[in-house]
């Protein structure tokens, strides 16, 4: 397929969205998505063009949203545009544009001690692996990109894991990383759904390239099953490292953060 075909099949598949711009909700994650992959999370970087793109996009549609697991503050900061909104912790967080401070789930919050004290003493055990912990308040994040063993490193967090569950603590893995998280039902679908309902959006998009993001997937088969959307769109973000369902339940696959721009780049 030549690259003006590809175009214009991508623009049928958004057209639900373009149609009525000031219905519509776009949400994206953030790593994998905007920002390439990178060794430590610390490093990762979203193109200023890619910001600009954003903000723009922010003042045509009802709502646009980047969806994180970093920490809300985090993610407007690493992102750079201020006029969108911004859910951190994978949903338990959400920031206005207005707001200078996200809103936490309550439960969430309780949890955050007995989080700290069991990541802490995990991390000190696996120091000599090379596994970096990321705390992230009320989420403990182990990474174990980059190390010199990952087996090794894989085997003891397989550990972790097993350890944190029978702590009554819940567990979640993504691209090399295991997150420790406070047995609450917390996802990304949540985020969108909250969204969608606050901003009256009646289409929406999700980006994503994670476990993690099949969550917000989910959210938009439900809310288009309720009757609370119109029509939804879901872009999965081919990767090595991504799961398979991404792609399979995909209604646009996008090749990696550049395809995944271009997508935005067909919503202006």
């Amino acid at each position: 397929m030549s690259p003006a075909e590809t175009a214009r099949e991508l623009d049928e598949q958004l057209r639900l969205l373009t149609t009525e711009p000031t219905h519509g909700a776009l949400f994206c994650d953030i790593d994998g998505t905007l920002a390439p992959i990178v060794d430590r999370p610390s490093e990762a970087y979203v193109p200023e063009e890619v910001s600009r793109l954003l903000g723009r996009l922010g003042l045509r549609y009802a709502c646009v949203a980047c969806v994180s697991g970093r920490p809300a503050l985090e993610a407007r900061q690493l992102v750079g545009e201020r006029r969108i909104f911004y859910a951190g912790l994978h949903g338990a967080e959400l920031l206005s544009p207005e707001e200078e401070k996200p809103r936490l789930v309550a439960s969430f919050q309780d949890w955050q001690p007995a989080v700290r004290v069991f990541s802490a003493r995990q991390a000190t055990q696996l120091q000599t692996f090379g596994v970096r912990l990321e705390d992230k308040g009320p989420i403990a994040a182990f990474h174990w990109r980059g190390v010199p063993d990952e087996e090794a490193a894989l085997a003891q967090l397989r550990r972790v894991a097993g350890d944190a569950r029978a702590a009554g603590l819940s567990t979640r893995w993504g691209r090399k990383v295991l997150e420790v998280w406070p047995p609450v039902l917390i996802g990304k679908g949540r985020a969108v759904c909250e969204l969608v309902g606050a901003t009256g959006a009646r289409t929406a998009m999700y980006g994503g390239d994670d476990v993690t993001d099949l969550d917000a997937f989910s959210a938009l088969d439900a809310l288009v099953a309720d009757g609370r959307l119109d029509a939804a769109v879901r872009v999965g973000v081919r990767s090595d490292e991504g799961p398979p369902e991404i792609i399979a339940r995909a209604d646009v696959v996008a090749e990696g953060v550049p395809g995944f721009r271009r997508v935005l780049e067909r919503l202006q």
